[in-house]
This record gives C-alpha cells, structure tokens and sequence, in this order.
C-alpha cells in the first residue's frame, strides 16, 4: 500500500507509506492517490482530508529518482501527465484537502502541497523548488500555483535560487498558514480539518469553487461566479436545517444535501 488511511469522523487523514525512500512520489503512489480521489469524490460523509508523510523527515521528497532512472521518454512524459492530473483533481474535489507538512517538502512534493486548500508545517519542515539545479524546471505546477499564492517575486525567488526555505519563512511569505511544533503536527492538522468539517458540505464545495474558480477573473466576473454558487446553496436542505438550528439554539446536523 502507497497510502496508508484513517478516518476520525468526517475527516480521513491519507499517509504517503514511504518513509524509507522519503515518501517520494511513485507510479504506483500516483495511481493508488487517483483511487483515493475517485472515492473521496463520490463519498458524501467525508468533509475534509489531511494529506501527510510517513516519519518525520519528509512530507514527500518528490518523484522517485530510483525509479525516474529506469524510466523511457515515454514513462516519463506519462508520469508528468498522470502528476498533473491528481494535482487537478485535488483542486477539484468536493473536500477541502489540509497538507500537514511533517517535513521536507520538495519538488513535485511541494507541488503536490501547493495543489491543497491549506498547508500547515512542522517547525522542522523545510520547503524547495529544486529543479533547476537538476537541470530541469518545476513540472507539476510549481511555477504556476506559487506565484498565485505568495506573488511572482518570491515565487522566482524560490525557483531561481532553487532553495530551500525554512517552515518560519514559509509562514511569513503565505506559503503556509500555521505552523506547530512536530509532536503537534498531526493533532492540530486534524483539528483544523474538523473544524472545516462542521460546515455544511454544499456550502464548503461552493465556497472552495468560488476562491479558486474567481481568482484570475475580472472582479466583476468573479462576483458573478459568486453570486451563482451562493444561489446553488440557497435550496439545500443544509441551510433549512442551519435556520432551524439557529432558531432552536442548538449545533446544525448537516446531511450535505
């Protein structure tokens, strides 16, 4: 097994099972990520997902460059393909996705990081954009998702220098929203998972759609987008039942329907 899984309530927390070659991103780890994506986006119960490594050195030290070696042409460009196609279908699940970055994240496995909703990193985390020391440039979205999330200068920062920056500087620039100390990583990333998963479901899918959906849109664009997602919500039997719980005093019971 490429991941291994487990599910607290509404929240399942997905575990890249690599340790020992630091989590690095497989073919197989592809294909068993796209399974897990398939189920998530068909299971109404699950409200959000915690993605993380296995162990403490690495959140996921990119492609596996034991296996990239045996690869052809033809493999290689199919790995690229296949990387961003999960990334995309992260972006578009239903669920809000939490990276909890229990340490290196480099390569596509800052990628893979920046595809999630949220990211929140061990203290001892470090996060890098190595490729063009390799010889290569970022090819799983790198060099498009970081210049939207923390602007194109220190976005070029990171890819140029190909450095690694520590989780304290991450925080400081919004690549990353909280950081926690490593033996508190997984806790306060599955809090703020449950926290998302109170939430009516619609509503989460809805919202999630609008920010990303409305971010290089004209402002007037985006409002319209907006406007039409929050209409989609008004008919939900979610929203009924938030009115009655607020009548009632009491914890809306959200059915995502």
């Amino acid at each position: 097994m490429e991941f291994s899984v487990e599910r607290r309530g509404a929240v399942e927390t997905w575990t890249i099972d690599g340790e020992a070659r630091r989590n690095a991103i497989s073919r197989a780890m592809l294909a068993e990520l796209g399974r897990l994506l398939a189920r998530a986006a068909s299971d109404r119960t699950l409200r959000c997902v915690v993605l993380t490594g296995a162990g403490d050195r690495a959140f996921c030290a990119g492609a596996d460059l034991k296996e990239r070696a045996t690869m052809s042409a033809d493999d290689v460009h199919a790995f690229h393909d296949g990387l961003r196609d999960a990334f995309l279908a992260i972006e578009a699940a239903p669920q809000p996705f939490v990276a909890a970055l229990n340490g290196a994240a480099l390569g596509g496995g800052l990628e893979l990081a920046l595809a999630c909703d949220l990211r929140i990193a061990s203290e001892t985390a470090q996060l890098g954009l190595p490729e063009v020391g390799l010889g290569i440039i970022p090819g799983g979205g790198g060099t498009a998702r970081l210049p939207r999330l923390v602007g194109v200068a220190r976005a070029k920062d990171l890819v140029l220098t190909a450095r690694r920056c520590s989780a304290g500087e991450a925080l400081s620039m919004g690549l990353v929203s909280r950081v926690a100390p490593p033996r508190r990583l997984a806790e306060e990333a599955w809090a703020l998972a449950a926290e998302i998963a109170l939430n009516a479901p619609v509503s989460l899918r809805q919202a999630k759609r609008a920010v990303d959906g409305g971010f290089d849109l004209p402002l007037g664009e985006a409002l319209a987008l907006e406007n039409r997602l929050y209409q989609d919500c008004l008919a939900t039997e979610d929203r009924k039942e938030a009115l009655r719980a607020f009548a009632e005093k009491r914890p809306p019971v959200f059915r995502g329907e």
